[in-house]
């Protein structure tokens, strides 16, 4: 379903321990209509919900959205640490086309619905 780096298993385990999440909360991937190519990614610490995949790693788990595991599927979940964009990355192979910002994309099988302006230039 979802593989998850080294760098970014070590991370999220460090992000668990500084919130002092309970085992049953993870980091919670999901993607909704929005930002400048349609979709966006959303990452939040929460619990799994009904429906969705839970894949345990060292240290944590990463939950997947049950309505957005079509367009997650085969993901690679990555940490970069640059000095100006340091965070989670999700590396798409569903993504025909990713927005300049990163943190949105296109399919190429799906309707894309009517983008916004992410804000950057």
């Amino acid at each position: 379903m979802i593989t998850v780096t080294d760098k970014a298993a070590g991370e999220l385990k460090a992000l668990l321990e500084r919130k002092g999440a309970g085992p049953e909360l993870g980091l919670r991937l999901a993607v909704r209509k929005g930002g400048c190519a349609g979709w966006q990614y959303v990452m939040e610490v929460a619990a799994a919900e009904e429906g969705d995949t839970v894949t345990e790693i060292p240290g944590g788990r990463v939950i997947v959205a049950a309505d957005s595991i079509g367009k997650l599927a085969g993901c690679r979940l990555d940490y970069t640490d640059d000095l100006s964009d340091a965070g989670f990355r999700i590396d798409n192979p569903n993504a025909a086309r990713s927005c300049g910002c990163g943190t949105s994309f296109e399919t190429a099988t799906e309707p894309t619905p009517e983008p916004e302006d992410c804000g950057k230039n």
